[in-house]
């Protein structure tokens, strides 16, 4: 399946665990293409992947992109299919090649979201059950369930589909950043599904800034709102994240600083979503 599906890493400062990670995808039979997506790290990240893996492409950036980083790895892809992972995230054996087989049988499929299992465990990732038992009807002749929602590390994706809306937005960042691409692929008419026997594996690290990463998961939030949802969404959404400032929640009031500040380019990127999308939407909420 060389030939099909390419995996792309994106990564910061995690050395050792980007190279098991490496190691674990060249020990796939699909032996996919890997394409590492280094965010400017100053622990010789780079070099390392040159040095023990020299067949893998990399491209190395001298700052942080945050999760767009992915998107120049997808535009440096030859294949029709990329598969992201993250540097603690690997893919298990034949996860790609039924991937590859889902999206040559549905022409109209734009993303694949899969079965993550965490940890040494083997814990089913909460996003997973929620995908599993999505109530979104699929168009006759395309897998289900159908989802309106993924996790980066977890997700394939046909790489024109990803391409034509412009892969992941610089103004979210990271975290959460995955919400505004499947609205906007399902806005374009491609079909997102979960796929069970598609599975991937992530062992997480223990998250070293909570409060920051709940500030810029309110953060995007309210910014997706205001990119694409209705006028009563986006006063809801914007509404509630003030009264959590005012009542002194640290990261909340944090957090709609940066709204406030990114509005003028939320703003010119306003697109509503088409009404079967934001009746889809309403249906999961």
């Amino acid at each position: 399946m060389t030939d099909r599906c390419t995996v792309v890493v994106a990564t910061q400062n995690r050395r050792e665990s980007l190279l098991h990670t490496i190691g674990r995808l060249q020990a796939l039979a699909e032996q996919p293409p890997i394409i590492v997506v280094d965010n400017g790290s100053g622990d010789g990240s780079a070099e390392a992947v040159r040095s023990d893996f020299p067949d893998v492409d990399v491209i190395a950036l001298d700052r942080n992109l945050g999760a767009p980083a992915r998107n120049l790895g997808v535009r440096r892809a030859g294949t029709p299919y990329v598969a992201f992972a993250d540097d603690d995230s690997w893919w298990a054996p034949g996860a790609l090649g039924r991937a590859a087989q889902l999206f040559d049988t549905h022409p109209g499929l734009g993303l694949i979201g899969a079965r993550i299992l965490v940890g040494p465990e083997q814990r089913e990732d909460p996003t997973t059950a929620v995908m599993a038992v999505s109530p979104l009807p699929s168009p006759p002749g395309l897998p289900r369930p159908a989802v309106l929602g993924f996790l980066a590390c977890g997700a394939v994706v046909r790489r024109s589909a990803f391409l034509e809306v412009g892969g992941f937005d610089e103004l979210l960042f990271f975290l959460g950043e995955e919400q505004l691409v499947a609205l906007d692929l399902a806005s374009k008419g491609w079909h997102l599904s979960y796929a069970h026997d598609v599975v991937a594996h992530h062992h997480p690290s223990p998250p070293g800034d909570p409060a920051g990463r709940r500030r810029r998961q309110l953060r995007n939030d309210v910014l997706t709102a205001w990119m694409r949802r209705p006028a009563r969404v986006v006063v809801a959404r914007t509404a509630a994240l003030g009264a959590a400032a005012l009542r002194g929640d640290r990261p909340a009031r944090a957090a709609l600083g940066e709204v406030l500040v990114r509005l003028p380019r939320a703003w010119r990127s306003r697109v509503r979503l088409p009404p079967a999308v934001e009746a889809s939407v309403r249906a999961l909420e």
